[in-house]
């Protein structure tokens, strides 16, 4: 693509990102359905499924990554697209057309657990960070390893915590007014799960071009790959949740939106063990100091989402909830001491 011109780069680059914005749309409206008929929850259905379509731009970014050599363009995308797809929430928060912040309008405890699990998995990342390549389980890092294993568990967690409520809501969300329709609700099962799986397909070839045309960008305006995948890659490939969590939100189905972001995220981190595999090396161990900051901007804005979650305050703050207010503030001061990180 080296050849193609900047001009044509850009071009492809953001009907990438189109494609991922409808089909976004797309997944989020037959999650919702699938999540009613096959009786998985909306959080659970949407850290399972949402989660794992969400996340389909950043693995073949990771694998397209790996396998040409370019691990600091795959670390930056996974470890900075935490924060940045958090961000996404704030900007739900403000778009959604209610009195009460995102927080508060959360009738199920999952996207608490959820978050606390991403942020358990963050840690684990940071933490391989400061592993040496001498410590790797042939060419997987034990953190890799520990991430999938905590994913798992968190998982088999989140599960029976649906099943078996132990912890509960004190007051329910107010029902929501002016809910969009779902063209699939009369739709057969078959069907959604077509336009599912081509959604997802939609999503995952649009990933793949998004990481030839953006590292080629990349070094076309002298960028550092951690920076332009922690930003400007991270943001765009952010894009399905965003229209995915837009159409939950309007559909009534909030906490659908928030565990979109949140099973995104802690989807993505599991990728780690496939760069492992397609590197041939512990691509962690590679992290420079400038991804461990982002990673851990992420599990900081994480936690404050957590923590507006139990609080539940009832106001905005112009136009935001106080935690989406605080994340904002924390992301912008987190990006702009960026620059002062050695890497």
């Amino acid at each position: 693509m080296s050849s193609w011109g900047t001009p044509a780069l850009v071009l492809v680059f953001a009907a990438a990102g189109v494609a991922t914005w409808i089909a976004g749309i797309y997944l989020s409206k037959a999650t919702d359905v699938l999540d009613e008929r096959f009786g998985l929850g909306d959080a659970v259905g949407g850290m399972l499924l949402l989660g794992l379509a969400g996340s389909l731009p950043e693995l073949a970014i990771t694998a397209s990554a790996a396998l040409s050599g370019h691990l600091s363009l795959a670390v930056g995308n996974l470890m900075g697209g935490i924060a940045m797809q958090t961000l996404v929430l704030v900007f739900l928060d403000a778009t959604s057309r209610k009195k009460q912040p995102l927080t508060s309008l959360v009738s199920d405890t999952s996207p608490l657990l959820e978050s606390m699990l991403v942020i358990g998995l963050v840690t684990i990342a940071v933490m391989g960070g400061f592993l040496p390549e001498t410590t790797a389980v042939g060419p997987v890092s034990p953190a890799s390893i520990g991430i999938v294993l905590l994913f798992l568990l968190g998982i088999m967690g989140l599960n029976r915590a649906r099943t078996r409520r132990v912890w509960a809501i004190a007051t329910e969300a107010p029902p929501a007014v002016g809910e969009a329709s779902n063209r699939f609700k009369a739709s057969t099962t078959a069907l959604v799960l077509g336009v599912f799986g081509a959604a997802s397909l939609v999503t995952l070839f649009a990933g793949v071009m998004l990481e030839q045309t953006g590292n080629q960008l990349a070094d076309d305006m002298g960028m550092n790959g951690v920076v332009f995948g922690a930003t400007i890659l991270a943001a765009v490939t952010a894009l399905p949740e965003i229209s995915s969590g837009i159409a939950a939100v309007r559909l009534g189905q909030v906490g659908l939106a928030m565990s979109d972001i949140y099973g995104g995220n802690a989807m993505q981190l599991t990728f780690f063990l496939l760069a492992d595999l397609l590197a041939g090396d512990p691509v962690l161990s590679t992290a420079s100091d400038q991804s461990l900051w982002l990673g851990t901007t992420g599990a900081v804005v994480t936690g404050i989402f957590a923590y507006g979650l139990l609080v539940r305050n009832d106001r905005k703050v112009i136009g935001l909830g106080r935690d989406s207010l605080l994340v904002l503030l924390t992301y912008l001061a987190a990006v702009a001491l960026l620059t002062v990180v050695p890497g």
